[in-house]
């Protein structure tokens, strides 16, 4: 079976398993999803990820809960692959007024806006999380 947006079946399945104090999430693996998985873990939403090899490549996510509650309480997907959405490094959107982050896909890798905008950096804005 052939997903149209992978991704938002990732952000999707994130979100649905902290609704339900899961504290593991299995998915298909590709290399965009490890690198999101991979800011995730490096900005704290996370705990750890890791990638296993059975039949198949799935990424096995380990969720963060503090006192009972899921760390991320938004994960929205911006650009979908009906409309995508392109921003430059002085356009990049701050996410509750720098609490939250964007992910962003640039030339130079995946990378939070923060750090796109350090390094003066456009791409498609993925997700906002918070």
């Amino acid at each position: 079976m052939s997903l149209s947006d992978p991704i938002g079946d990732m952000l999707a399945r994130i979100k649905n398993s902290q609704m339900r104090n899961h504290k593991k999430v299995e998915l298909p693996s590709s290399k965009f999803k490890i690198k999101l998985a991979e800011v995730l873990k490096s900005e704290g939403y996370i705990i750890d990820y890791m990638v296993t090899e059975d039949k198949k490549p799935n990424l096995k996510i380990n969720l963060k809960y503090n006192l009972g509650n899921p760390v991320i309480s938004t994960i929205e997907r911006v650009s979908k692959p009906g409309r995508r959405i392109f921003s430059s490094a002085e356009s990049l959107p701050k996410i509750n007024n720098g609490l939250g982050i964007a992910i962003v896909s640039t030339p130079k890798g995946v990378m939070t806006d923060i750090d796109a905008r350090k390094q003066n950096l456009g791409g498609e804005i993925i997700c906002k999380v918070f």
